[in-house]
């Protein structure tokens, strides 16, 4: 069987919300000079915007939001400083994420939950399930093997949202399209409302325009 990747913005909210793009720092293409060069940032930094206000005469702070690094730095500090601390900032946020995100084998231990609980008449079972970095799609299944893969975007999102994403996936594993077979399994997990307003919210924010450093 083919490989069926759900769970598609498009499938699932139709024309609501546009592609999700990928922000990207940009550098100006100026003549090299020893300034310029100071203020060069690595080219393996992940998605991320700088915030700077006016109401902030000290303070440093940065945090994920909606899939992309902020970082809120004073006003009045120079570029060459805030250029400075973007690595370091980032680098923090990392760290934090990093001791609070799940396992892969929390997700197979999510998944046997789910299983047991909503689906007991599927012999169906996954061979893996694992957080892989996915642009456009919550989470894929394929078919012919019984591989899982949901969004890293998702690590550390509410549980209920995380599981209406797997639930989505573990259906696939006996049903490859959206018809109504599909649509019935899915009614059984009792927080699918809640979880698709919730990541509707969330694709908003990922497709709205970033602000500009």
């Amino acid at each position: 069987m083919e490989s069926v990747d759900s769970f598609i913005q498009e499938s699932i909210f139709g024309d609501t919300f546009a592609p999700v793009k990928s922000e990207q720092f940009q550098r100006q293409k100026t003549p090299s000079t020893r300034k310029r060069d100071a203020l060069q940032l690595p080219d393996n930094l992940p998605e991320f915007r700088v915030v700077r206000s006016s109401r902030r005469t000290r303070s440093i702070s940065a945090y994920r939001q909606n899939g992309v690094i902020e970082i809120h730095i004073p006003d009045r500090l120079s570029r060459k400083d805030e250029y400075a601390l973007i690595p370091e900032m980032i680098a923090s946020v990392l760290r934090r994420e990093a001791k609070n995100r799940s396992s892969d084998l929390e997700l197979q231990e999510m998944a046997g939950r789910l299983l047991n609980l909503y689906l007991p008449d599927f012999h169906e079972r996954p061979t893996s399930i694992t957080w892989r970095s996915m642009r456009e799609r919550w989470g894929s299944c394929t078919t012919s093997d019984g591989t899982i893969r949901i969004s890293l975007r998702l690590n550390g999102a509410p549980t209920y949202a995380v599981e209406c994403v797997l639930f989505h996936e573990l259906v696939h594993l006996r049903v490859p399209g959206h018809g109504a077979e599909f649509h019935g399994y899915m009614d059984r997990y009792p927080e699918k409302d809640r979880a698709e307003a919730f990541l509707e919210g969330f694709e908003a924010g990922l497709a709205a325009t970033p602000e500009q450093i």
